[in-house]
């Protein structure tokens, strides 16, 4: 038996990164997974890889409607859910000084509107006791240079996970934020544009500063996820669970 033997989740942004590291882990605990992403080409590898037990509908999660989409397939195939994870987003290099308003509502579309109504809209089929986990970023609690967009988008997600458990504790559903700290991942292309060696170079330079003296792994992050999307974490709700190496700790 799977710690989530049974469970209906939904992944938004499971065509790649960890998105689709975590819808991966969730099937091979049991469960049946629905993933949403914007590209069709990649929600169609991804399902390969993932193997089984998975559904993808392609859509964008700033988009109202694609989201009333894709929560009627998961109605229509299953019913109900009992996993959330809210993982779409995205993030550009913006100095102050330089900020667009593009850039600004990019970021905010996707990860704040985005993620609010992903959960939202998910309301009428999660049952009762399910889990909702909410992906941050360790950048809310730094202050690193060229960030204030995106680390400030992820504040906000902090501050849901707060107030979304307050909201949701008559139906006894948990709401928990996962932050990630270094993990170099298909995001750092295809949102920042970075081509590998800058990665790499990126990596080479922030290294030094984690306890564990290593970046993680995308599916280092999906055991997290899946930790508090299961009955392992019964009695957790409204935290902040950084897997970074102890990077924002130490």
């Amino acid at each position: 038996m799977g710690k989530l033997e049974g469970k209906i989740a939904v992944v938004t942004g499971g065509n790649s990164g960890i998105g689709l590291a975590t819808a991966q882990r969730f099937v091979a605990e049991g469960a049946y997974v629905f993933i949403t992403g914007r590209r069709q080409s990649e929600l169609e590898a991804a399902v390969k890889q993932i193997g089984k037990s998975a559904t993808a509908v392609q859509g964008d999660v700033s988009n109202l409607a694609d989201l009333d989409r894709f929560y009627a397939t998961v109605k229509q195939q299953k019913g109900h859910v009992d996993v959330l994870f809210a993982n779409a987003g995205t993030g550009e290099i913006g100095p102050l000084g330089a900020i667009t308003e593009e850039q600004f509502d990019k970021t905010f579309n996707a990860n704040v509107k985005g993620l609010l109504f992903s959960v939202q809209k998910a309301l009428p089929l999660l049952k009762d006791g399910s889990s909702i986990i909410l992906n941050a970023s360790m950048v809310s609690s730094t202050g690193s240079p060229g960030l204030a967009v995106y680390s400030a988008s992820k504040a906000a997600v902090r501050s849901f996970a707060r107030t979304f458990t307050s909201d949701l504790k008559d139906r006894k559903i948990r709401v928990n934020a996962v932050s990630p700290g270094v993990i170099p991942s298909p995001g750092y292309r295809n949102s920042l544009g970075w081509t590998d060696e800058q990665i790499q170079q990126y990596v080479d330079s922030v290294v030094g500063k984690i306890p564990l003296g290593r970046t993680g792994t995308l599916d280092e992050v999906a055991k997290a996820v899946t930790f508090l999307a299961s009955d392992e974490s019964s009695y957790v709700a409204g935290i902040e669970l950084f897997v970074d190496g102890g990077m924002t700790q130490v």
